[in-house]
């Protein structure tokens, strides 16, 4: 995969994260339940929707940073080590800044 492929998926997934996460956003902000059972219920799932968006922010942060670094030429290279990373850790995750090995 070349690295315009990469920049490619990288910026789909991005697309897709910015767009559930506004879902996620709206369905935070919908009025809660009157009722104290279903509104015990509504909050459960808000915590696992609050869990989930973090974590999607995180990684909107990481392939925010990986298009960074396609831009200033630093993508493909660890950035503890400085050695090539692999194709196919690339492939596999297409944002990561570590190789196998420091990634450890």
């Amino acid at each position: 995969m070349t690295f315009e492929n990469r920049k490619q998926t990288l910026e789909a997934r991005r697309t897709a994260l910015t767009a559930h996460l506004v879902e996620v956003e709206h369905e935070l902000d919908a009025p809660m339940p009157k009722d104290w059972e279903d509104r015990s219920s509504e909050r459960q799932g808000d915590e696992v929707l609050e869990r989930l968006g973090q974590a999607e922010l995180d990684e909107l942060r990481q392939i925010d940073a990986a298009l960074g670094r396609l831009e200033d030429g630093s993508y493909g290279y660890c950035q503890i080590c400085g050695e090539a990373i692999s194709s196919e850790r690339l492939d596999l995750i297409p944002a990561t800044p570590f190789c196998k090995k420091c990634a450890r």
